[in-house]
């Protein structure tokens, strides 16, 4: 299970608790190289449903993002940043479709202001692609996002994160919470998925494409992975019969409390 949040400097844990049915007769909880929170559970007992409540009280802080954070020598791309020892720049499906599209934040020199230039990313991609609910598991290839001009927000978190990589600039996959704010400060909420760039000065910064913002506004990260596929909320191992019916449902609700 990868429910809880993350521990970061603007956002902390205050409580946080897990409702298993049936009762497992084990539940281990350890953090992954990503400083992510894993809890792994063992059952004994048969069931023909399995249950799991995650309970979560946090502090949120606000992080926007402005050029004026940006150190100088980065202030205009291209800059040479690894975090990591360079893990997360290496592009996971290099194309050059996808660098293509990326060059179009470019000057023709090949520059650009680092803030406008990932600004602007965030923001044509959500002003130019439609944001679809896809139910099929996996992530679309972001070379058929691009062709179709839409998709999930992990598909389009995806695409962001090649076109990052493929300028050089280190970027991260993170899975987590969205808050959709309305007068009562309560709502539905979603699992959402989106992207952190390492920039130098403010380090890590999240751009979510689905919604054009910049800045942790109503999200709250549960993993930050190279590769989606190390994010997966839930998952396991079942033993059953294969005439029995297989379905889950997911719900998240969120509410705001101001000090």
């Amino acid at each position: 299970m990868m429910l809880r949040p993350r521990d970061d400097w603007d956002q902390t844990v205050l409580e946080s608790d897990v409702d298993i049915v049936p009762k497992p007769i084990q539940l281990s909880w350890t953090q992954d190289s990503f400083g992510n929170h894993v809890a792994t559970a063992h059952f004994r007992e048969r069931a023909s449903e399995l249950r799991f409540a995650s309970t979560i009280r946090l502090d949120h802080f606000l992080a926007n993002f402005h050029a004026a954070d940006i150190d100088d020598f980065a202030q205009t791309y291209p800059f040479v940043s690894l975090p990591e020892g360079g893990a997360s720049v290496a592009p996971q499906a290099p194309h050059p479709r996808i660098k293509c599209w990326a060059a179009r934040f470019l000057r023709e020199d090949g520059s650009a202001h680092t803030h406008s230039l990932l600004v602007d990313m965030t923001q044509t991609i959500r002003r130019t692609f439609r944001h679809v609910g896809r139910h099929e598991k996996g992530i679309q290839d972001p070379v058929e996002t691009l062709t179709l001009a839409s998709g999930s927000c992990r598909d389009l978190a995806v695409l962001m994160k090649e076109a990052l990589r493929s300028l050089g600039i280190a970027a991260r996959f993170v899975s987590g919470y969205l808050h959709l704010v309305d007068d009562n400060r309560v709502s539905g909420g979603n699992t959402h998925a989106w992207v952190q760039a390492y920039i130098p000065g403010p380090g890590w910064v999240d751009f979510d494409p689905s919604s054009g913002m910049v800045g942790n506004k109503n999200l709250v990260r549960v993993a930050v992975v190279h590769n989606p596929r190390e994010a997966i909320p839930l998952q396991g191992t079942w033993i059953g019969s294969t005439s029995d019916h297989l379905a889950m449902n997911v719900s998240v609700r969120t509410a705001a409390t101001a000090y």
